[in-house]
């Protein structure tokens, strides 16, 4: 990611953080659930309090976007959780369609191409260091 890409998803962050989590977070998980049916038995708990973790947890990564070696155990640690809760590889494309979905519709008019391009980018970053540190492929050998 580039410097600005990078403030660019911090200040679109702002504005999304701003908003419910609960809203935000029922309308990313919604999405996801109809996207790939099935997916609702990976989440233990009620929408509601997964929705404020994830906001809460992405609002911490996001702001340390330009210090990524800062927060790359963190990010290990939580794709390791993400595999005991039955999170597959597959699983990240859809959680990233879902949530660039999430992010166009909260942030309305302000969602353009850049600010797509910088988000995707970013979340391409972060799913693949995930999908790394999760090791699937050594987890199929």
């Amino acid at each position: 990611m580039t410097p600005h890409q990078i403030d660019l998803v911090k200040s679109s962050w702002a504005k999304v953080s701003a908003m419910d989590p609960v809203t935000v977070g029922t309308l990313f998980y919604n999405r996801i659930f109809e996207m790939a049916p099935g997916t609702e038995n990976l989440f233990r708990g009620s929408i509601a309090e997964q929705s404020k973790k994830i906001l809460a947890m992405l609002g911490y990564i996001f702001s340390k976007l330009d210090r990524m070696d800062e927060i790359m155990d963190e990010v290990g640690k939580l794709a390791k959780r993400h595999v005991m809760y039955g999170v597959t590889e597959e699983h990240y494309a859809v959680g990233g369609d879902a949530f660039l979905w999430t992010l166009e519709k909260g942030l309305g008019e302000d969602w353009n191409e850049e600010l797509q391009r910088a988000w995707s980018d970013c979340y391409s970053s972060l799913a693949t260091a995930m999908i790394n540190a999760a090791d699937y492929k050594a987890d199929a050998a």
